[in-house]
């Protein structure tokens, strides 16, 4: 039985891979909750390295089998953290809207300071007003064409969340903090599904860098839909677990 390891976006929870889970018993997912999301504050990370480290952690004390890999978004740039520090564990990867890094102080200086201004956001003025202005930004435009209940949902679940924990997240794990792993693409030999919507253009071009990089890595476009794609499309995603991606 293929075991996976699946890392939920910001604002996500690990509820967002029971479909995939349900349409392939006979896969175990080991789907767990990231820094800020639902883990209590003293459980924590205080940074994106020290967040890879708790998450194989928690891996070990279930498997110490090697397991295949599956990241959304934030789960996406943490498991190329997991990848980078822990090849071994890990049989193949399916990363989703994934990005490596920032490679300049100039950008991270520019991503820091848009992260504070979500913080900002989520301090001075709650949750709540902090999902209605991130379910407004482009990047997630095309779930406009999702059902209205599967919108009700996504909120539902960023709602469980509390202001300070998605703050500390932005904080600690933001693309501004986490290292710049571009150098270590050429080192991940196991095969690797860049999977990106394909009306998400930044993270396409990013999936196509990345594919010069990698090894062994194929560009999955999930047709018509933006950057979420488990939840856009998360029958592509059933496919490529069931088909090992490429190799159980």
């Amino acid at each position: 039985m293929a075991s996976w390891l699946c890392l939920h976006g910001f604002s996500g929870t690990p509820e967002c891979f029971r479909e995939l889970g349900a349409a392939n018993p006979e896969v175990t997912l080991w789907t767990p909750e990231l820094t800020g999301h639902g883990t209590p504050p003293a459980a924590w990370e205080p940074n994106f390295e020290a967040e890879v480290q708790r998450l194989e952690r928690w891996l070990a004390e279930r498997s110490q089998e090697r397991v295949h890999l599956l990241g959304y978004s934030l789960g996406a740039r943490l498991a190329l953290g997991l990848l980078a520090s822990h090849r071994d564990r890990f049989k193949s990867a399916v990363l989703i809207g994934a990005n490596p890094g920032l490679c300049t102080p100039a950008e991270r200086r520019e991503r820091s300071a848009s992260d504070e201004r979500y913080q900002h956001v989520l301090e001075r003025d709650g949750l709540e007003a902090f999902v209605d202005t991130w379910e407004r930004l482009p990047l997630f435009a095309s779930q406009s064409a999702l059902a209205a209940d599967v919108l009700a949902k996504q909120r539902r679940a960023r709602l469980t969340h509390t202001a300070l924990g998605l703050s500390h997240a932005l904080g600690a794990l933001g693309l501004a903090q986490m290292p710049d792993y571009w150098p270590a693409l050429p080192k991940l030999d196991l095969p690797v599904a860049l999977v990106v919507g394909e009306r998400d253009e930044k993270f396409r071009r990013l999936a196509e860098a990345m594919l010069h990089l990698l090894p062994s890595a194929r560009l999955e476009l999930a047709p018509g839909v933006g950057h979420n794609v488990v939840l856009e499309n998360p029958r592509l995603l059933m496919e490529l677990m069931r088909a090992g991606t490429p190799d159980t």
